[in-house]
C-alpha cells in the first residue's frame, strides 16, 4: 500500500465542504485546484499511475452497501457483480454481509477465487452454458434462476432429490421502466424471462414442481436499470405477489421468497433524481405485507439486487486532456486519452456525465466542451457541452464521477487501446488493484502467425 502526500488545503482551519452527489462522500477541494477523494489527491494518484485512471473510494462502496443492510435487515442485498467486480470488491461485499448476483462463469470464477461464500451467490443468465450449470452445481451455489425451458432439464439431470438446487423463476410482470429501451427488462418480447400474461411463467411452474432434484424458491424479476422511482417496483410486486397466489391455488405450495431485482437509479449530474434505500424499502415491504395479507400469503423473504447503486458514486475516472479542437462552427472538442474502450455508455446510451478540471485555479471563464474519447469513432463521446475551463489546454486532466458501474465491466480494447488501471483509496492511502492493459497482454494471447 502506498501513501501519497496530499497537499494542505488553502485554508487548514477551515474544513472543506464536500463536492456532493454525484461525488463520493469524501471528495472535497484540494489545494491548487485537485480533488480529494478517500484523503488522496487525484492529481498525484494521476501522476503516479497514469491516465486513464479509475479511483475507487472503499469507503463509498461500504457505506452504500451498509446503507441496504439498514434498510432491509430481514432481507437479501445481493451486489449485482455485473456493475464492476474484482478481487477486492468481492471482499468488501463480503464483509459488509451482502450476497452475491452473477451472471456468467467469469464472475461465478472471480467469486469463488476470492472465497466468497457460494451459498450467499445467485446465479443469472438468459443462456447458461451446460458447463456454467455444471460449474454453479460444484461450487454449490445458494440459487441458480431459470430463465428459459431448456434449462429445467438441464440443469435437473445435475442434481438429485437428496442433494436439491434451489431455484428461482425469473418471469416478466409487463412493467416498463429503465433509462433506455435497451435495458428494459421487465416487458413481454424480448430475451429474459418467462411472460405471466402468456401463460409462460405458469408453465415453468409446473415444469420444474415435477422435478424432484429442483427446490422452486421463489420467483425473480428484474424490471430495467436506472430506475428512480418506486412506483415501477410496486407495480410489479402487485403482479408477481398475484402469481404466488395462483400457484398455491393450482399447486398447493407457498413459494417463500420474492426477488425484485435491481435497477436502482443513481445521480450522474447534480440535479439528477436518484433512488432512495431507505423509502425505496419502507414502500415495498409495507405493499408485500398487505398484497400477501390480501390473498392470505405468509410474507416471502425479499430479496433485492443492487449492482449500480453500490458501485457507480465510489469511483472517480480521471483523463489526461490530449488535444484541443475550436471549430469553424463554434464548437469546442477536448479529446482525451480514453473514450468508448474504458466507458461506452455515453455512446450505447446517450448518458451524461459530469466533467471537473483537475488541477486549475483562477476564475478563467467557462464555456461548453464536447470530451471525446481518443477511438477512430464519430460517436465517440464521453460528455457533450461540459463547462470547463476556455483555456483548457492539452495536459490538463479531467475528472468524471460516478463511474463505478457499467464502466469497466463493459470495456472493450478497440483500437488496441489497452484497459484502464484501477486504485482504491482509503484514509490517505492508495493501492493499486487492476494494473493498465498493454499491449504485451494482447500479444500474450496470440498463438501462431
Amino acid at each position: 500500500m502506498t501513501t501519497l502526500s496530499t497537499r494542505p488545503l488553502a485554508h487548514p482551519h477551515d474544513p472543506p465542504r464536500p463536492l456532493g452527489s454525484p461525488w463520493p462522500a469524501s471528495a472535497v477541494p484540494g489545494r491548487g485546484g485537485d480533488v480529494l477523494l478517500g484523503g488522496v489527491g487525484l492529481r498525484e494518484a494521476a501522476e503516479r499511475f497514469g491516465t486513464p485512471l479509475y479511483v475507487l473510494d472503499e469507503d463509498e462502496v461500504r457505506l452504500r452497501a451498509r446503507a441496504y443492510r439498514r434498510a432491509l435487515p430481514q432481507s437479501d442485498v445481493l451486489y449485482a457483480a455485473k456493475a464492476f467486480l474484482c478481487t477486492a470488491m468481492a471482499d468488501w461485499i463480503a464483509d459488509e454481509g451482502l450476497g452475491l448476483d452473477v451472471c456468467s462463469a467469469g464472475e461465478l470464477r472471480l467469486a469463488a477465487a476470492a472465497g466468497f461464500p457460494p451459498g450467499r451467490i445467485l446465479l443469472h443468465g438468459n443462456a447458461k452454458s451446460p458447463e456454467e450449470l455444471r460449474l454453479a452445481r460444484r461450487l454449490r451455489v445458494g440459487r441458480i434462476v431459470v430463465d428459459n425451458l431448456a434449462e429445467i432439464p438441464r440443469l435437473a439431470a445435475l442434481t438429485a432429490a437428496d442433494t436439491p438446487q434451489r431455484v428461482l423463476v425469473r418471469v416478466l410482470p409487463g412493467v416498463a421502466a429503465g433509462h433506455h429501451s435497451a435495458v428494459r427488462t421487465g416487458v413481454d418480447g424480448q430475451k429474459f424471462g418467462f411472460s405471466i400474461a402468456a401463460g409462460e411463467a405458469a408453465e415453468a411452474v409446473r415444469r420444474i414442481l415435477a422435478q424432484p432434484g429442483l427446490r422452486l424458491a421463489g420467483l425473480h424479476c428484474h424490471l430495467g436499470s436506472q430506475i428512480t422511482d418506486t412506483a415501477p417496483y410496486l407495480t410489479a410486486l402487485d403482479r408477481l405477489v398475484e402469481l404466488l397466489a395462483r400457484i398455491r391455488d393450482r399447486h398447493g405450495v407457498e413459494l417463500p421468497e420474492l426477488d425484485l431485482g435491481g435497477g436502482h437509479g443513481v445521480r450522474y449530474l447534480p440535479g439528477d433524481p436518484e433512488l432512495d434505500p431507505a423509502r425505496f424499502a419502507a414502500e415495498i415491504t409495507a405493499r408485500l405485507a398487505a398484497r400477501c395479507a390480501e390473498h392470505g400469503l405468509a410474507v416471502p423473504k425479499l430479496t433485492v439486487e443492487p449492482g449500480r447503486a453500490i458501485a457507480a458514486p465510489a469511483a472517480v475516472a480521471v483523463y489526461r486532456v490530449l488535444s484541443v479542437k475550436h471549430t469553424v462552427d463554434g464548437r469546442a472538442f477536448a479529446a482525451v486519452d480514453g473514450g468508448m474502450s474504458d466507458n461506452p455508455r455515453p455512446a450505447l446510451y446517450g448518458s451524461a456525465y459530469t466533467v471537473r478540471p483537475i488541477g486549475r485555479t483562477g476564475t478563467a471563464p467557462t464555456r461548453p466542451f464536447d470530451v471525446v474519447g481518443c477511438h477512430c469513432e464519430a460517436g465517440d463521446l464521453l460528455a457533450r457541452d461540459a463547462p470547463l475551463p476556455a483555456d483548457l489546454r492539452p495536459g490538463d486532466l479531467l475528472a468524471v464521477p460516478a463511474a463505478g458501474a457499467y464502466h469497466l465491466s463493459m470495456a472493450s480494447s478497440y483500437n488496441h487501446v489497452g484497459r484502464p488501471a484501477v486504485a482504491a483509496v482509503r484514509e490517505g492511502r492508495i493501492r493499486l488493484l487492476i494494473r493498465r492493459e498493454t499491449v504485451d497482454d494482447f500479444r500474450t494471447r496470440e498463438v501462431g502467425r
